[in-house]
């Protein structure tokens, strides 16, 4: 782990690697050393190698950056994982006469140095100092292949099932899936996790093991055991690294047999600040104006998956404060916010959501969540609450922000009501980001080629000499080039201008003309923003979205791409 935001800030300003209001301003925002340091990472003020190499130099140590070079399995291996895993150690070099072993918490280091004289016979033992990154990619290179790891429990166990499902959740959450898939094929059911987004096989297991796999997972999901031919939800909790991990599982039957999916809802997945989700700039701005203001609603909108609750829980945690009471009603809910009141939506018990926002509003609460407004009625109880000095933020399906407000008064809405209670509405969607180890530099007119769209007139977004990023694939990104994913956004303020014109029923095409003439950027533009400052790819931006209508469009060609600022410091790499 990082150590303290005194410590980093310390290091960074002895050696001027940052000025005092950078610091000041990074401190500002800052919750944990993560908040402190992608608060300067955002802002180009600090890169991290430089991060890297500043610390090593606080310690006293040779800084070991793998960024270039990606650890391998036979180097993590010289190391027992016991000893890795507790002392958070990897061979950086290796020769006849001595080993460089490399940490992220050089102040433990007294006891392991024994350990490693044994493992190291007449070899002298040198340290380094690493990130944190650099050691967790070098413990998840010790986990076997998951297929393997079936086999031998296959072979060795008497209680195949649960062994097997503990194994699956663990691979998965090490790989920080958000959804686990049992598929039935034939003779063997495939597993895969889905990571950043997409799909990946983790292994097979024989179709005569399923039955008695399907059954512990009915069994502690809360499902029958009996019924085939049902859709069927639950939940379940598994213990991981110290915590329980929620687990919310569908099933629903097949031709090949029943199909299981798990949502992963565990701690990992519980980044909220505003940086980690993509929010930036103007539309940064926006939001923590928005959500300064005393009641109105805020409306985030896209399709299952794009991560609007996620978007919601960054703003809720920048609020929640102990002089305000938050309440939530989410089906499910996915994240534990302490200091909040969390509502589960149950059927059995008949609280859906709109007679929990009944309940909540009579709760004296200053901030409401609604997890999503699915019909008229919590649209109502929803916009009324918002008229009557909450602030209220909800998700709702709309393929763009333009189309909510047209979408919000066909469900019943009047519009002089949207008009008076919304703030802004925040439209999203979720693509991956280039792995930070094997990212490197091609010319646009290469990424192009290899995009979707490679006879769209991209000359109004780039010049043609213009240079952009992708990954190679390496063994920290398994392979795929990219490594976590970041949110486009599109974000309309309801300016009094916008106010007017919704009284007035507008078309999309009026709300969207209104919203370009005020600022407000599509979401295409965002991904493409965020292709120049190296996040993502052209590739994975026409993937998940459309560009704008003609008219939409800039009028005139992007300026040059900026440079990347020179480092104020050389990064020296430890060989």
């Amino acid at each position: 782990m990082y150590p303290s935001i005194d410590k980093i800030k310390t290091v960074l300003l002895k050696e001027s690697y940052i000025s005092a209001e950078d610091s000041q301003a990074a401190e500002a925002s800052a919750h944990n050393s993560n908040d402190y340091i992608d608060f300067l990472i955002r802002a180009q003020l600090l890169s991290k190698p430089l991060l890297g190499q500043a610390l090593a130099e606080g310690y006293g140590l040779p800084f070991a950056d793998f960024t270039a070079n990606p650890l391998n399995k036979e180097q993590v291996s010289l190391i027992p994982e016991k000893v890795a895993r507790t002392w958070h150690l990897v061979v950086a070099r290796i020769d006849d006469a001595s080993v460089v072993v490399a940490t992220d918490n050089p102040e433990k280091f007294t006891d392991p140095a024994r350990q490693l004289s044994a493992l190291f016979p007449n070899k002298e033992i040198h340290l380094a100092y690493t990130l944190p990154e650099h050691i967790q990619s070098a413990i998840d290179l010790y986990e076997q292949p998951l297929a393997t790891r079936f086999s031998k429990i296959l072979k060795e166990s008497q209680r195949v099932a649960p062994e097997i499902v503990d194994e699956i959740v663990k691979d998965a959450i090490g790989f920080r899936a958000s959804d686990i898939h049992f598929e039935p094929r034939g003779n063997e059911v495939t597993v895969r996790f889905r990571v950043d987004g997409a799909l990946r096989e983790a292994g097979t297991i024989p179709r005569d093991y399923y039955d008695n796999i399907l059954n512990r997972i009915k069994v502690e999901s809360g499902m029958r055991i009996d019924e085939h031919l049902a859709a069927q939800d639950g939940a379940m909790q598994r213990p991981f690294d110290g915590h329980e991990v929620d687990l919310r599982v569908s099933l629903v039957p097949t031709v090949e047999g029943e199909k299981v999916v798990m949502r992963v809802l565990g701690a990992y997945v519980q980044s909220f600040t505003f940086g980690d989700i993509g929010l930036e700039g103007k539309n940064r701005e926006l939001v923590e104006q928005a959500v300064t203001k005393p009641f109105g609603m805020i409306l985030t909108v896209g399709p299952t998956g794009s991560g609007k609750t996620t978007t919601l829980y960054s703003l809720l945690k920048m609020l929640n404060k102990t002089d305000v009471n938050i309440t939530t009603i989410e089906d499910p809910v996915e994240y534990k916010l302490p200091g909040t009141n969390q509502i589960q939506v149950r059927d059995a018990t008949n609280m859906t959501f709109a007679k929990g926002l009944r309940a909540i509003v009579r709760q004296d609460p200053d901030i409401i969540l609604v997890g999503e407004i699915r019909d008229q009625e919590t649209a109502e109880i929803s916009v009324n609450a918002a008229l009557t000095g909450h602030l209220l933020l909800s998700t709702f399906h709309a393929n763009d922000a333009t189309t909510a407000m047209p979408r919000l008064v066909d469900m019943g809405i009047e519009p002089f009501l949207l008009a008076s209670t919304l703030e802004i509405i925040i439209a999203q969607r979720l693509v991956r980001k280039i792995c930070q180890h094997c990212r490197y530099s091609l010319p646009v007119k290469q990424a192009i080629a290899e995009s979707k769209l490679p006879n769209f007139n991209w000359n109004q977004y780039f010049n043609p000499d213009d240079n952009v990023y992708a990954g190679k694939g390496c063994n920290v990104c398994s392979g795929s080039g990219y490594d976590g994913r970041t949110a486009l956004y599109e974000i309309i303020e309801i300016s009094s201008e916008m106010q007017e014109l919704m009284l007035h029923n507008p078309s999309n095409r009026e709300i969207e003309l209104l919203a370009r003439k005020q600022g407000s950027r599509p979401m295409f533009e965002d991904g493409l923003e965020k292709v120049r400052q190296g996040f993502t790819t052209i590739s994975e931006v026409t993937r998940v979205v459309p560009p704008p209508r003609a008219e939409m469009r800039p009028a005139a060609p992007a300026p040059p791409s900026a440079p990347t600022p020179a480092p104020k410091h050389e990064v020296k790499h430890h060989e």
